[in-house]
């Protein structure tokens, strides 16, 4: 009985069938010890508001006298300032770890012929995205910026043209012969800018690519002071106006609800 229903339970058998249980009934114990106290965190976070179910959870940890070298504990705060340290082959590339793990799930899997990049800043991002399109042999990247202030290496990619006088002066001619685009909005991140982009740039976004707005987290991390409701208000406002575009679950949830510093960013082209 033992062994029919606890795998079912998702509970592994000890290395060593017991391990270090002395008999099956101490195992079973340990187990049956185990599913409650997995049902009790299951029927708590159900009912615990999720700020009241993370103190429960900081809590149980103190009272267990876990050593502070043991615990573990990150959130949105601690992963954007994590993210402003992020480098790529020692460039300054600021963005979200799962989100860069998102990118080249993208690009592999869609093989863009262009990438129009909004926002260079010093260029990691640019230099990521080319590197990848070497790995695949395919694609070009348009980044766009107010200013040069990109890395040499990056001005040397051959995959990779260079514009500086932002985003409202870039030639839609520039995207003629490209069959399938994707879109990068990550600028200013005000309300204006990024609605202005969204109108600009998402006739050239092909069926099945994406129009990704980036950092709509600034409204989690209360930073949208002066944005006048930033990325999300813009996109908000973009999805009322175009029915051809929805809210790619599969990317925005990878790692959580809006595990992303894209929230509901992920926009892709369905009509």
């Amino acid at each position: 009985m033992i062994s029919t229903c606890l795998p079912q339970a998702g509970l592994p058998m000890p290395a060593g069938r017991l391990g270090r249980y002395e008999n099956s009934e101490a195992f079973a114990e340990y187990s049956l010890g185990k599913i409650k106290s997995l049902e009790m965190k299951k029927i708590l976070k159900k009912f615990l508001p999720d700020k009241l179910f993370i103190i429960y959870r900081f809590l149980k940890k103190q009272l267990r006298f876990v050593s502070k070298d043991k615990q573990v504990h990150f959130d949105t705060n601690s992963v954007y300032t994590g993210h402003l340290k992020v480098t790529y082959r020692g460039i300054q590339a600021i963005k979200c770890p799962f989100d860069y793990v998102i990118y080249q799930m993208i690009i592999s899997e869609m093989k863009p012929d262009l990438v129009i990049d909004i926002g260079t800043n010093k260029g990691g991002g640019a230099l990521y995205m080319a590197d990848l399109m070497d790995t695949i042999g395919h694609g070009f990247i348009h980044t766009i910026d107010i200013k040069n202030q990109r890395a040499e290496i990056v001005s040397r990619h051959s995959r990779v043209k260079f514009f500086t006088e932002g985003w409202q002066n870039y030639n839609l001619n520039e995207a003629r012969g490209f069959s399938k685009i994707l879109i990068i909005e990550d600028g200013s991140h005000t309300y204006e800018d990024t609605i202005g982009a969204l109108r600009k740039f998402s006739p050239l976004v092909t069926y099945g690519s994406y129009f990704i707005v980036e950092d709509g987290v600034v409204n989690e991390l209360a930073k949208e002071k002066g944005l006048n409701g930033g990325p999300l208000r813009a996109v908000d406002e973009f999805l009322k106006e175009n029915k051809g575009f929805v809210v790619d679950r599969a990317y925005c949830d990878m790692f959580g609800k809006n595990a992303t510093f894209n929230v509901n960013g992920y926009l892709k082209k369905v009509k």
